[in-house]
């Protein structure tokens, strides 16, 4: 992974970078782990780097280490990457959490999928409102394609940036889903 260890094998301190996309700053953080944070459409880094520090107490920004994150952000808004190759580091959720987290990355690109099918995937079919809070909670936002989930009717329920955002998200895949040759 890009993000190196120290030679005791202790993780370094988080490290972030901010970066403009089509929803203006956006915010990743990482660990050694993996991509812990992401933060679309960012009021200031000095708030990103506050909500960080509620969890790690010396976040630093590090853009250099995360230049292939940015990269695949910028292709993925050019419609031109289906897929994050990153790792990502859930480790803050609970494993109810982690559950609905990891079932929403067998959602495919450009299609959606409702909370009943999300609880139902995981076993649980009679908990679509919890799933909808996990859902909801998701820390790496388009990395974990939470805005793939809609509601069984097909409103697009809620989302954590708001609704436009995900509208946006899911007519860019469509759009780009179209015109990827496969």
């Amino acid at each position: 992974m890009l993000i190196p260890l120290e030679r005791s094998g202790s993780p370094k301190k988080l490290i972030y970078t901010t970066f403009n996309t089509p929803f203006g700053k956006t915010g990743v953080a990482a660990t050694p782990y993996g991509i812990c944070r992401v933060a679309l459409s960012i009021q200031s880094e000095s708030k990103f780097v506050e909500a960080l520090k509620t969890t790690y107490h010396s976040p630093k920004k590090q853009p250099h280490q995360l230049i292939d994150v940015e990269k695949e952000f910028h292709l993925y808004f050019s419609g031109k990457l289906k897929k994050f190759s990153f790792k990502v580091d859930l480790r803050q959720g609970t494993n109810f959490q982690r559950r609905v987290w990891k079932k929403l990355t067998f959602i495919p690109f450009g299609e959606t999928r409702s909370y009943q099918w999300l609880a139902v995937a995981i076993y649980q079919p009679k908990a679509c409102r919890a799933v909808g809070n996990a859902n909801g909670k998701n820390p790496t936002p388009i990395i974990i394609p939470c805005h793939r989930v809609i509601q069984k009717k097909g409103s697009l329920g809620g989302f954590t940036g708001g609704t436009y955002l995900k509208k946006y998200l899911l007519e860019l895949e469509k759009k780009s889903n179209a015109t990827f040759s496969y």
